[in-house]
């Protein structure tokens, strides 16, 4: 196996001239098993029964599984390095950079305030990095929907993050998921990939870009690609979607109809990025599901909708709009 090293930052891993193969998996295995594993760059665990680790490159995540459980494992044909600086946990390897933000909410004076330090201290992170090339970035906190107009906090959460970007994403935003978690609000987790080398950001023609949304849906525009090519042909990174043409919400009282809306959303990202096939065995989905008593009926409709060999994971999370009952993001890797 090769060896695990600590490394600070102030002594950035230098990145290869080209990132190597990353692949993305859904395994059940114990983290201690997929931490030990050559060339694990992060282990993502879900639910709260899922096990802990003391490792940076370990995070875990309260989204409920609604299956089996496994965990999500990003692996680099690389030696892996990792360390903690300051609130980032990080790890890096061949080109690529895992890094997450874990903050409580009451300690930073709320959400707005939280996603506002969060960002800017991912930007700061990554500005002094070879991998600086923040490529896809996830947002996880609870109570996603509650208050009224401007003061539902999703929306605070979009303000606090645009002030935190500042100018740290001037060269075009990444691809991104929202997501809330099913439990009462305490902290705010942001997990993301960078590298080394840019990738190209796609935009979807059934919708409108993110951050040209009409003011109604708050102050500040959610500020994010749909979705992102990786570096080389590696392929691509899918942000959350779900049924909105574009910008409003499809199918408010109709869960069929509205995967029905996401899946031709996803079809034409694909489209869009230039990637063909649709989804297959080196397609690991996540869908998010705000209602657990509906996991059955999603799984049916999955089945009858992708090949058997698409891995995927439904997760209990609530949506950043009210009216929608599901969301999918996940990647789309091509043959090595």
């Amino acid at each position: 196996m090769p060896p695990v090293i600590e490394a600070p930052l102030s002594t950035p891993l230098s990145a290869d001239a080209a990132c190597v193969p990353l692949r993305v998996n859904y395994v059940a295995a114990s983290p201690a098993e997929l931490l030990a594993a050559s060339g694990t760059l992060a282990v993502l665990g879900f639910g709260t029964a899922s096990a802990s680790a003391d490792d940076p490159r370990w995070l875990q995540l309260p989204l409920q599984p609604l299956g089996p459980a496994v965990s999500e494992v990003w692996q680099v044909a690389a030696v892996v390095g990792h360390g903690r600086e300051g609130m980032i946990r990080y790890a890096v390897g061949g080109g690529w950079l895992f890094g997450a933000i874990e903050l409580d909410e009451a300690a930073q004076g709320g959400l707005e305030r939280a996603a506002e330090a969060a960002y800017r201290a991912l930007a700061a992170f990554v500005a002094a990095r070879a991998e600086r090339h923040v490529l896809r970035i996830w947002n996880y906190f609870g109570a996603i929907n509650r208050g009224a107009g401007d003061d539902e906090r999703y929306k605070r959460f979009c303000a606090g993050r645009a002030r935190g970007m500042d100018a740290g994403f001037d060269a075009g935003y990444p691809a991104a998921t929202a997501l809330g978690v099913q439990r009462a609000p305490d902290r705010l987790q942001v997990y993301w990939l960078a590298a080394a080398v840019a990738g190209t950001r796609v935009e979807n023609p059934r919708q409108l870009s993110a951050w040209r949304y009409p003011r109604s849906y708050g102050p500040t525009p959610p500020s994010f690609a749909r979705g992102m090519r990786l570096p080389g042909a590696a392929g691509l990174a899918i942000s959350g979607t779900a049924a909105i043409v574009g910008h409003a919400s499809q199918a408010a009282d109709d869960l069929d109809a509205q995967l029905a809306e996401t899946f031709a959303n996803l079809d034409a990202l694909l489209t869009a990025a230039g990637v063909d096939g649709g989804f297959d065995a080196r397609s690991p989905l996540k869908v998010y599901l705000r209602d657990p008593a509906q996991a059955a009926r999603v799984s049916g409709f999955l089945a009858a909708r992708l090949p058997s060999a698409v891995p995927r994971l439904l997760l209990a999370g609530d949506i950043c709009r009210a009216e929608l009952a599901v969301e999918i993001d996940g990647w789309r890797f091509m043959p090595d």
